[in-house]
């Protein structure tokens, strides 16, 4: 308690509550914009944590991302259009609502959601990191091993389109992460004679080029679109009272659950926890034509749940250094960039700044929710930014921050090499989060690997028989079967309704 209160009190200090001000509203513009995002703004960020201290790295990461995560439903609300995957169901009824009239209670119940999903969210992940890092200490190299496998075998099943173009996607990511030094023997490896690449591949320079400048030109070639005008109608107080609140109980409760334990699952995230809770505020309507047309509770239901995905995520990230969705992984890069490694020796050997990461995330979204209250009626200008001046901006920061690396142009060139990989990645289908979550874990999955194998004296059986060990490696199986086994039932379900349907009409 006494490292969370001084954690606390390095938040609120003069310079760092300024940073967490802005950084918020910045966050909060990039999440309100189609194309941008809070991924954006992180990877932004990343080159000018160097020259930072610690603590004040985090104060400006974790601001820019709890802003641009709870500002992706302006726009939904607005005019239809998600800032991002996880407000796509905030849409369904957001959207119906301003067209009624609604604008501000639409944004209101926005706002409201957002908070209670985040705050409720990272009290609860302060409370459980420190007892499962605890528990992790227990564990050997080989259960880790397989928690950094079912991880990297979780995301790439679950990525959109053919399972195979997921794992393909996870090999490049495994492949680049052995590019540099042998993280055992240091012996060099695919570095070609070249001493630029000894140290492995910028994670800085890839998360530039694979989601900075690639979101630039790929926004570009679609062509500069105007933003429909927005029908705000009565934007005058809040929007909702208490009353709206405890009406939606239940629908908060599932949402606000689902988020927490999707966001804990690496690979899952927002994007898909907005959708299960939208599922279930509908089922258990009374009134589930209403959805779609306007219901408050559609609202409530996707803007809880994708916002306690941010707890969620951050509970692996800091009690196991598993990344939990993109984001964290860009939020572990940036511990790396200071020496620091996440996982359960981070929770126990550094619990003062993992304390800050918590206290932070807290702060952020208290001035988030108050920053959306003043500003709410100015929403609508946010959306009528210039594309053109932004994409001018940003492409600026990453050409700096991809030099600022190492003050080189080494690093520029590896910047423009992944921007082109993940172009090509886009239009083949072949989808970029199994790649970093893949890059991110690649050197812990070899080093767990090869200490589980010396320990065990060269025997791979400690892989199967410890028992969490074989429970994850079995999890990682059922993810790459699952699919196949999907399609299967699914298949032989068609075939059993068409021959009764036929045995009917026979009849």
């Amino acid at each position: 308690m006494a490292e969370y209160i001084n954690a606390l009190m390095i938040c609120l200090q003069p310079l760092h509550l300024v940073l967490i001000i802005a950084m918020v509203a910045l966050g909060i513009v990039f999440g309100a914009i189609p194309g941008l995002s809070a991924t954006l703004g992180i990877a932004l960020l990343l080159p000018v944590t160097f020259g930072l201290s610690t603590e004040t790295s985090f104060v400006l990461l974790l601001a820019i991302w709890i802003g641009g995560v709870s500002g992706t439903f302006i726009s939904a609300v607005l005019i239809g259009i998600p800032g991002s995957s996880s407000a796509i169901a905030t849409c369904f009824d957001g959207f119906p609502m301003t067209k009624n009239g609604q604008a501000g209670k639409a944004l209101g119940i926005g706002m409201t959601a957002s908070f209670i999903g985040t705050v409720g969210s990272v009290a609860l992940a302060t409370v459980l990191s420190p007892v499962i890092a605890e528990f992790a200490l227990h564990l050997g190299p080989w259960e880790y091993f397989s928690l950094c496998f079912c991880a990297i075998t979780l995301v790439a099943s679950l990525s959109k389109g053919n399972i195979f173009k997921g794992i393909m996607a996870a090999g490049i990511g495994l492949l680049m992460g052995c590019i540099g030094m042998d993280p055992i023997n240091g012996a060099t490896r695919f570095t070609f004679g070249n001493t630029y690449l000894s140290g492995g591949i910028s994670t800085v320079a890839q998360m530039l080029g694979m989601f900075a400048m690639c979101q630039i030109i790929r926004d570009s070639a679609r062509g500069e679109a105007k933003m429909p005008d927005a029908n705000v109608g009565n934007m005058k107080g809040l929007g909702v009272s208490f009353k709206d609140i405890i009406e939606n109980i239940k629908t908060i409760a599932f949402a606000f659950a689902s988020g927490l334990w999707i966001g804990f699952l690496p690979g899952m995230g927002s994007g898909i926890s907005n959708m299960v809770a939208y599922g279930y505020a509908k089922s258990i309507s009374k009134d589930p034509d209403s959805f779609g047309k306007g219901n408050p509770a559609g609202v409530w239901a996707s803007e809880t749940a994708n916002n306690a995905s941010l707890g969620g995520a951050l509970i692996p990230m800091m009690a196991l250094g598993i990344p939990g969705d993109g984001i964290t992984a860009m939020l572990i890069a940036g511990l790396t960039i200071h020496g620091l490694q996440a996982g359960p020796l981070f929770m126990t050997e550094q619990p003062d700044l993992a304390m800050l990461i918590f206290a932070c995330v807290m702060v952020a979204a208290i001035i988030t929710y108050l920053i959306q209250i003043l500003t709410k009626r100015w929403f609508p200008y946010i959306l009528k930014v210039p594309y053109h001046y932004l994409y001018t901006v940003i492409l600026v920061i990453c050409y700096i921050g991809g030099y600022g690396i190492s003050n080189t142009m080494f690093n520029i060139y590896v910047m423009l090499a992944l921007c082109f990989l993940a172009i090509f990645m886009s239009v083949s289908g072949l989808p970029t989060s199994p790649l970093v979550l893949a890059f991110i874990l690649s050197s812990k999955l070899e080093r767990y690997f090869r200490q589980g194998i010396s320990y065990a004296h060269g025997s791979y059986a400690p892989f199967f028989t410890r028992p969490i060990s074989a429970v994850l490696l079995i999890v990682s199986v059922f993810c790459v079967v699952w699919p196949f086994l999907s399609d299967h039932l699914k298949n032989k379900k068609k075939m059993a309704v068409a021959g009764a349907q036929n045995e009917v009409n026979d009849d």
